[in-house]
């Protein structure tokens, strides 16, 4: 037996209320699952006049947009260079537009519709640990600088100076960047998708997804029932059972994360300027102040649900090898959540089937580019343009041997913390 553990955010949620209701009728769209993608999607298509539901299993923020760390990163995880080999000169250069404005797409959101959500666009800064790490940013730092980022190298000195943190050799910092209350973006992206007119109903899975002449008929498991033109299954790492081999194109990994106390005064030179952080470890850790001053930090736990509180102890080391002054500060919050990952560590967008479309694979790029896709997807559910899209369509395709992909990923977890600890 273990004992009971707590296991509680650290995220404030807003107190403007959300109409939940169910439409009347068939629809044009059926957006399963109420996350950034699926609530920025259902925005953007009510008030391109489309009839929209979204119909959500849990709560809104139960998921991933409700439990990350809050970090705005514009980008994806390749860098330019890589993005042109990937896709060729021009589906690739739309690709990189598209990547580079999404933490812009975030914070005029927010200012636009005046959101209830604590933000500051403070920058994100890429630490490096080793020398080879430090390589890897000085490579990153010059794609994006002839790209015309607001980016730049930092030293060592510079490293320490703006996290309060130890041991880096040198870094990058991004000033396109930001932080924001990843569970009141959610809320509120909920709230202004219903005041647009989306229908929104809670708590009430999707059990089936399947063709009825020239409609989709979405059934869920209170009984309630509605055929739509077009569906989008924004489920990412919930997307058991629901559409053939989408659970099995992804691999989905827990994310924990804990929070301190409110840091006294004296510890007031601990990220003095507001920036995220991720460091460049293979089992990287990432974190930032929350906005009552709070130190979040966050990574990789066990392919498992937690069990006991020791389940966050790597965490708990992490702070204090970077932050060994915070010895005899509490831990007040300890709380984790499912993430998906896709194989080459690209966003995927598949329509398996004609107007039922999904997108899939964050890679720690998630609220900037899941809120982003949100205009450009609505755009191709009502008119069918896959122009509109910023990347191609690709085909859905299971992981060659993916129940056995978990095994070899907590494998290579282990093995990788190992190598970390090593100093390697």
């Amino acid at each position: 037996m273990h004992p009971p553990i707590s296991v509680s955010s650290v995220w404030r949620r807003p107190v403007s209320p959300i109409l939940c209701r169910f439409a009347d009728g068939d629809v044009d769209l059926v957006v399963i699952g109420a996350g950034y993608q699926g609530l920025s999607t259902a925005l953007h298509a009510a008030r391109a006049g489309l009839t929209v539901q979204v119909i959500e299993a849990g709560d809104i923020g139960g998921g991933a947009s409700g439990v990350n760390g809050g970090q705005v990163i514009p980008g994806l995880k390749q860098d330019p260079e890589t993005l042109i080999v990937e896709f060729g000169l021009e589906a690739g250069e739309r690709l990189i537009e598209f990547s580079a404005g999404t933490a812009d797409v975030v914070f005029d959101l927010i200012a636009r519709e005046g959101l209830d959500v604590e933000h500051m666009r403070c920058g994100w800064i890429q630490a490096a640990h080793t020398d080879m790490a430090m390589e890897a940013v000085v490579q990153r730092n010059r794609q994006w600088r002839v790209q015309g980022a607001d980016v730049a190298l930092l030293n060592g000195a510079d490293v320490a100076l703006l996290t309060g943190a130890e041991g880096y050799r040198g870094g990058f910092i991004d000033r396109r960047a930001g932080v924001v209350n990843p569970l009141a973006l959610v809320h509120e992206l909920a709230r202004v998708a219903t005041e647009a007119g989306a229908g929104l109903v809670l708590h009430d899975p999707v059990t089936a997804v399947r063709r009825e002449g020239s409609f989709w008929r979405v059934d869920a498991r209170s009984g309630r029932s509605l055929r739509a033109r077009k569906v989008l299954v924004a489920t990412n790492a919930h997307s058991q059972g629901l559409v053939p081999n989408l659970a099995e194109s992804l691999v989905w990994l827990h994310s924990f994360q804990i929070a301190t106390e409110p840091l006294p005064a004296e510890f007031d030179f601990i990220l003095p300027s507001g920036q995220a952080v991720s460091d460049s470890r293979r089992i990287l850790v990432y974190y930032r102040r929350s906005p009552d001053g709070r130190l979040v930090l966050g990574g990789r736990g066990p392919m498992r649900a937690p069990r006991s509180a020791g389940d966050w102890a790597p965490l708990e080391q992490a702070l204090h090898r970077l932050f060994p002054m915070l010895g005899k500060v509490r831990i007040e919050h300890r709380w984790f959540g499912r993430v998906a990952m896709t194989q080459d560590y690209l966003p995927h967008i598949h329509e398996p089937a004609p107007g039922l479309v999904m997108a899939a694979g964050c890679q720690g790029r998630g609220i900037g580019l899941m809120v982003a896709l949100g205009k450009p997807l609505a755009q191709y559910l009502a008119g069918g343009n896959p122009d509109a899209l910023p990347l191609p369509i690709s085909p859905l395709r299971a992981i060659p041997l993916h129940r056995f992909r978990r095994l070899g990923v907590a494998a290579h977890i282990a093995w990788y913390r190992l190598l970390d600890g090593l100093g390697r």
